[in-house]
């Protein structure tokens, strides 16, 4: 039975820990609220979180708590859905060094790892020799082997390579009674735990009866592997045991070979049951995968992804997407052509390895991270997240599920493992405030299951969420039996307690109930979460694609924590911090809490977050809003006011003739410069900006519109100049064609109006981006518009979070652009963030002013603009330069991809014939980040992720494309390399170009 008495205060576990282990010891508050959830609905607060270095370190800490009777948990990637990573005592977080790949073994096809290692790490090790290892969850970018062997972890390949069980070799572990032993298959191997073998023995009728009736049965302990007709396996028996009978140190599993031409077959059912009634047939054929997938599923993924995302399905409301191998393309073929024939459907589509097949496992993918909001955009919560049957029984159980989910009056995206009856499913429960609603659909969901002759947990194992239902399941004779033998592994109940055996109820310590509102106030609205801060941050939960590597997801978040490894860094990290702030108890002052500003301080306000999250976090958002609350009315950091009003000195320099010819003079000497770094609060190894002696505005009210280049409008023009502009007249469009591109469109044809909107970088910091984008647009044919007066975003105000300031400055941009997006004239930006601003932030800023959302609607990108379809765009008057020559390194700006996606960009230098490769993440300076005092050694860390090894790599000639100002700045002042501007690139590939843009040499 568990000690409940007699144990030591938290300061001694922790002295003790501290003296014991080489690796971190961390009792701080800010640390213990980041992992006191996983992925689940659950809230459980640890003592103590440690890091071990290695296995020496890992059996240190097991000593101590069993000396000091202290509960401990172990944890990899805390994908866990089930709550079966989070405890009250030590939590050991083997995923931080304890991380090796040992040894491959390509003749025995085996890998030898340690817990802590990342799934796609072993694919990558395992990719040269030919192999892979089999099951591969939709988590495999961050989720832990150690996690996998705990919950049984499973995939969509496991129709054809089994669970995580099944290809294990052997397990070295240490059970809670302190023993280390290596787990394998063979007779003998019960005796290293005392008393297992004759209770197995003595319990081998309702071993064979209840247990291992079909697959995806993983709910309970997998004793039927102890059965001597299954070899006596007590490793396979210890797979899928959730950390509560031992603690793994390190693994032997088996490899596949990687299948050599994969066929995918996409069938069309009219609804999910259907398309579930066929597996069987199916099976017949040896997929290697069935994944079902509903049509509301494609349609959330087309609305957030794009509809560019989603390629032609054949048609139905429910499709299983089956993947067949063999031995050569033609045996794939046949194979897949038979499938279609026992389909039971004429809906067919059948794709060979290529672009079209991985755009279609992408909708998968893509529909497995966004299933955590139902289709009308309510979170949806995990709990009953991987049910399973036998397949046979699938389609009659998918019917009364919706059925059930009716009655509760709740709903959920379904998708899944079909071939193995497995469905994943999260439901938009109202646990607000209350566990209640949780408690009466699971237990009804059990009895539903248990009816089908299914499994609560099909993969994720079954944790605090499902624990306490498997009476449900199972006879009290095998309830019983459970409880034996967890008492033979672990006698004093220390290893994850609350999860299998003596169970926490499923409704106790849940997270969202004990959270606070905190209503929008005098920052941003958050319409999109019912105008509460609480509910944006509870959007996170847990799926960590933040803590994934690049190569493994190609997207852009989260660079600190790529950087830093730690989970403080990670969006999920930050999150759980201030889901606490938002708790109240263990985080306790507020928005001032050293916690909140610790977590939040090495945030780049990149927003990949806002589009890599599945659950569409945007901390760079959450961010800005802490430092308003937290500042408001108050003196702030004197970086706030140095870079936070950057725009405002730049226009006072560059407002003055001469002014900054001398600025620059004085501040190009090093020692000043450096004196006014560590003045205005950052850090002195950078270096100062330079000002435009000439500002692109100034240019335009003088030489350009004298030129003909552009015409400079007010407001009170936006609805005359939205008209058609007469062939020929003063200040028309059309007069500077022989200078201009005339060649590009009829002499004397109206030219369509845009707005070239230049932002306060490209206006006094970079006007040769302007001046290029006014050739380009030009050349394209358009009418090229100046406002007036000056239209700041306000984006450095937004990310020092000073959003009274920033919506003045949007209050001001509103009246000077609003007058053109109300008459439909195209707002072109130039530089990311500050469109990006105009596209999502200014909104959210002033979500009751009708002109914020025409200004939203009517801004783009020079990229989307010279690739829309007319009207708006050139239509098949332009055609785009000849870049062939070009070969190019392309940062894609973080804001731009996250905000506005970089899909014209590449599109365009696609059909202007360049050659280039795109980097994934962010360059390290993010805007105001990485000038900062404190944060450029992480600065240069996350430039090291993608960025500077490029650089290096690149060869002589090659250029480097980035329309962000501060990638530009990064890779000048770490690398000396000149980026240049999409907008200059195609500049000087025009006719009448000016010199070739500068190039990474």
């Amino acid at each position: 039975m568990a000690v409940t008495t007699g144990t030591p205060p938290v300061r001694d576990v922790v002295h003790a820990l501290r003296d014991a282990v080489r690796g971190s010891v961390d009792d701080s508050s800010r640390r213990r609220a980041e992992y006191s959830t996983d992925a689940s609905n659950y809230r459980v607060v640890p003592q103590v979180v440690v890091f071990p270095r290695d296995t020496d370190d890992v059996e240190a800490a097991l000593q101590v708590a069993r000396e000091t009777g202290t509960p401990l948990t172990s944890r990899g990637g805390g994908t866990s859905v089930a709550g079966n990573a989070v405890g009250t005592g030590i939590v050991l977080d083997f995923s931080r060094h304890v991380n090796r790949v040992l040894e491959i073994d390509p003749e025995a096809r085996t890998a030898r790892i340690e817990p802590g290692v990342i799934m796609a790490h072993l694919q990558r090790a395992a990719a040269p020799h030919g192999l892979r290892f089999g099951p591969d969850p939709s988590t495999q970018a961050r989720a832990t082997l150690g996690g996998m062997i705990g919950n049984n972890a499973c995939g969509p390949r496991a129709v054809a390579y089994g669970r995580t069980a099944d290809n294990v070799v052997d397990l070295d572990v240490v059970d809670g009674a302190g023993r280390r032993f290596t787990a394998r298959a063979g007779a003998g191997s019960l005796d290293v735990v005392p008393g297992l073998d004759g209770l197995v023995r003595a319990h081998l009728d309702v071993i064979r009866t209840e247990l291992g009736r079909f697959r995806r049965q993983v709910s309970g302990y997998s004793l039927e592997h102890l059965a001597p007709e299954h070899g006596t396996d007590l490793a396979k028996m210890l797979v899928g045991t959730e950390g509560t009978l031992v603690t793994l140190l390190g693994a032997t599993v088996n490899l596949v070979p990687v299948p050599s031409a994969p066929v995918l077959v996409v069938l069309g059912y009219p609804d999910m049951p259907t398309a579930a009634d066929a597996v069987p047939a199916l099976l017949a054929h040896a997929p290697l995968a069935i994944e079902g997938m509903d049509s509301r599923l494609v349609d959330v993924v087309r609305r957030v992804k794009g509809a560019s995302a989603v390629p032609d399905l054949p048609p139905g409301a429910g499709w299983m997407m089956c993947e067949v191998g063999g031995a050569t393309l033609d045996e794939a073929m046949a194979t897949a052509r038979a499938l279609a024939a026992d389909a039971g459907t004429d809906a067919v589509g059948i794709f060979p390895p290529g672009p079209e097949a991985a755009a279609m496992w992408r909708i998968r993918e893509d529909g497995a991270g966004l299933g955590g909001r139902t289709p009308s955009g309510a979170q949806a919560w995990p709990g009953f997240e991987d049910s399973a049957v036998p397949p046979e029984r699938l389609g009659a159980y998918l019917r009364e599920l919706e059925a059930l989910m009716a009655d509760h009056r709740v709903d959920g995206l379904a998708y899944g493992h079909f071939g193995d009856g497995c469905v994943h499913l999260r439901i938009d429960m109202p646990i607000e405030r209350s566990g209640g609603p949780l408690r009466a659909f699971m237990e009804d969901a059990a009895t539903l299951v248990a009816k089908h002759g299914g499994s609560l947990s099909g993969e994720h194992g079954d944790g605090r969420a499902r624990s306490e239902l498997l009476p449900v399941m199972y006879s009290q004779r095998a309830i019983d039996l459970f409880g034996a033998v967890k008492d033979l592994f672990d006698p004093r109940d220390l290893l994850n307690p609350g999860v299998l055996v003596r169970p926490r109820p499923l409704d106790a310590d849940l997270r969202r109930p004990a959270a606070r509102a905190l209503p929008a106030a005098s920052g941003f609205s958050f319409a999109h979460d019912g105008g509460d801060l609480t509910t944006a941050v509870h959007r996170c939960v847990g799926v960590g694609k933040c803590r994934a590597d690049n190569h493994a997801t190609g997207g852009f978040m989260c660079p600190s924590y790529l950087a830093t490894k730690d989970e403080k860094d990670s969006t999920r990290g930050r999150a759980r911090v201030l889901q606490e702030m938002a708790n109240g108890s263990l985080v306790s002052r507020g928005w001032s809490s050293a916690e909140v500003h610790e977590s939040l301080d090495l945030c780049l306000s990149c927003k990949a977050c806002s589009s890599d999250c599945p659950a569409g976090v945007d901390m760079a958002q959450y961010k800005a809003e802490v430092l308003h609350r937290t500042y408001q009315g108050r003196l702030r950091p004197v970086n706030h006011y140095a870079l936070g009003w950057l725009p405002r000195w730049a226009r006072l320099v560059t407002g003055v003739p001469g002014l900054a010819a001398l600025a620059n003079a004085v501040l190009g000497v090093r020692p000043v410069a450096k004196l006014v770094l560590t003045l205005g609060g950052m850090d002195a190894r950078r270096k100062m900006v330079s000002f435009a002696p000439v500002p692109f505005r100034a240019w335009a009210r003088q030489a350009g519109r004298r030129a003909g280049d552009v015409r400079v409008v007010g407001r009170r023009d936006a609805e005359s100049v939205a008209l058609p502009v007469e062939a020929a007249g003063a200040g028309g469009a059309a007069a500077a064609d022989d200078a201009t591109g005339g060649a590009r469109a009829e002499r004397g044809a109206p030219r369509p109006p845009v707005l070239l909107w230049t932002d306060s970088f490209s206006d006094t910091l970079a006007p040769s981006v302007a001046h290029a984008a006014v050739a380009v647009l030009r050349d394209a044919g358009y009418d090229v518009l100046v406002p007036d007066h000056d239209a700041c975003c306000g984006l450095t105000w937004i990310s020092t979070g000073q959003l009274d300031g920033a919506r003045h400055q949007l209050e001001h941009l509103l009246e000077v652009l609003g007058p053109f997006a109300v008459n439909g004239i195209p707002i072109v930006g130039l530089e990311p963030s500050c469109t990006a601003v105009l596209r999502s932030d200014l909104v959210d800023l002033l979500p009751d002013d009708p002109r914020a959302t025409a200004v939203s609607r009517a801004t783009r990108t020079l990229a989307e603009l010279l690739t829309a379809p007319a009207p708006i765009g050139p239509g098949d008057r332009w055609q785009v330069p000849d870049l062939s020559d070009v070969t190019a390194v392309v940062q894609p700006h973080c804001h731009h991809y996250s905000v506005m996606t970089w899909t014209a960009d590449r599109r365009l230098l696609t059909d202007a014939g360049a050659q280039f490769s795109t980097l994934a993440g962010c360059c390290g300076l993010a805007g105001n980040f990485g000038m900062e005092k404190g944060h450029y050694d992480v600065s240069v860390a996350v430039a090291e992720n993608a960025l500077l090894p490029a650089l290096r790599a690149a060869a002589p000639g090659d250029v480097y494309l980035a329309d962000g100002y501060s990638c530009r700045t990064q890779a000048d002042q770490l690398a000396g390399v000149q980026g240049v501007h999409l907008a200059e690139l195609l500049a000087s590939h025009l006719p009448t170009a000016s010199p070739s843009p500068a190039a990474t040499d």
